[in-house]
């Protein structure tokens, strides 16, 4: 009987088209070529370039619902309350949050993005990229010292709270859902609460 060997795998001395190594961009280079770029749905989280998801109505509704709220509690003199704005968070994150409040007039950042040290809490509406929002977003907000993350997770209908940040992660959740209150903590001082059905859709 006769046998048919193998035929022997060639291996190209050449790199593929698509080289498993990548290129990760400062914040710095990030900012100098915005103006190149033709997408601007994008967002820098650790030195990538990231594609922002498409929002559905509950998404929109929550960040409304939230931005609502906040409104009602702080006096904008002394405090600037942003959607979808910029986070400069040196070296490789410029994440643009749902909601931010920093410390200062809007009038403040006319010339300049907040960064760690002006903002006291960020607010993300996540419903189809919690993964993202809990991981590599998570790890730059603890990594930058923001005092208070806030996921309003609306797969699971509840909103996590992370507070006591640093380099390796937040210390501290707490998760609140249908029927709780969720307080708002400014600069560690109480400014009233939130029902969580009132942001939950």
């Amino acid at each position: 009987m006769s046998t048919v060997a193998p035929t022997p795998l060639l291996v190209s001395a050449s790199p593929p088209l698509a080289s498993p190594a990548v290129y990760r961009i400062t914040v710095d280079e990030y900012e100098r070529m915005m103006g190149a770029l033709d997408n601007d749905r994008v967002e820098l989280i650790d030195g990538y370039l990231v594609t922002k998801m498409g929002k559905k109505p509950p998404h929109v509704w929550a960040v409304d619902s939230v931005e609502e709220f906040l409104r009602s509690r702080l006096s904008p003199a002394r405090w600037c309350l942003r959607r979808e704005g910029p986070v400069r968070i040196p070296m490789f994150d410029e994440p643009e949050p749902d909601v931010v409040i920093a410390r200062g007039t809007c009038k403040t950042y006319r010339t300049r993005h907040p960064e760690p040290a002006d903002v006291v809490l960020i607010v993300e509406v996540s419903e189809t990229t919690y993964d993202r929002e809990r991981g590599e977003k998570w790890a730059a907000y603890a990594k930058g010292g923001i005092p208070v993350y806030s996921i309003v997770n609306l797969v699971q209908a509840r909103i996590e709270v992370y507070t006591d940040p640093e380099p390796a992660g937040y210390r501290s959740r707490q998760d609140y859902h249908a029927g709780d209150s969720v307080p708002l903590v400014i600069d560690g001082r109480r400014r009233g609460q939130v029902a969580v059905d009132a942001i939950l859709p």
